[in-house]
């Protein structure tokens, strides 16, 4: 049987079907697989006048058939995310702004951020421990070099002036 004479899907499979595929890659935001399905697909020597069109009622569709099978939830999406950057070494601080980035709402991030389980400022030691070794430096300026490098990191002031006060010389 030729391409040509195969029955076309409709748009909404292919929406649906590109939805599974992304989300079965990793866990998405609503925000980033709205943005991933209205973008146009791109595959080497494709023709962009075969190129479906989806219109926002199929995307609409799409997104709720997502909610309703579990295969997008912005809250565990959010938690896992937390943890995920937390295993990297980033502080509270980044993580909220790559949150609002990938389109979490604040109160969404909050709850997140308030029953994950991470000790930031044992963190934020572990991490300048890793960087600049164990014991961690005590003159001023390697201080400030160690305080600039948390605070890239997205660790809050309070949690690297404790690291400090609990130091033992």
């Amino acid at each position: 049987m030729s391409e040509s004479s195969s029955p076309k899907r409709s748009a909404y499979a292919r929406l649906l079907d590109k939805a599974t595929r992304v989300l079965a890659m990793r866990d998405h935001s609503e925000h980033e697989l709205r943005r991933k399905l209205t973008a146009a697909p791109t595959f080497p020597g494709s023709n962009t006048s075969e190129q479906p069109t989806f219109t926002p009622e199929d995307i609409e569709k799409v997104i709720a058939w997502c909610y309703d099978h579990r295969f997008l939830d912005d809250a565990q999406f959010a938690s896992r995310f937390i943890a995920s950057r937390g295993r990297k070494g980033y502080g509270p601080q980044r993580i909220r702004q790559e949150l609002q980035q990938k389109g979490i709402d604040r109160a969404t991030g909050e709850a997140a951020m308030m029953d994950c389980e991470v000790d930031w400022q044992a963190m934020a030691r572990e991490m300048a421990e890793k960087k600049f070794g164990d014991p961690l430096p005590s003159e001023w300026k390697e201080r400030a070099k160690v305080q600039r490098f948390l605070l890239y990191r997205g660790f809050f002031m309070e949690d690297i002036q404790a690291i400090y006060r609990n130091f033992n010389d």
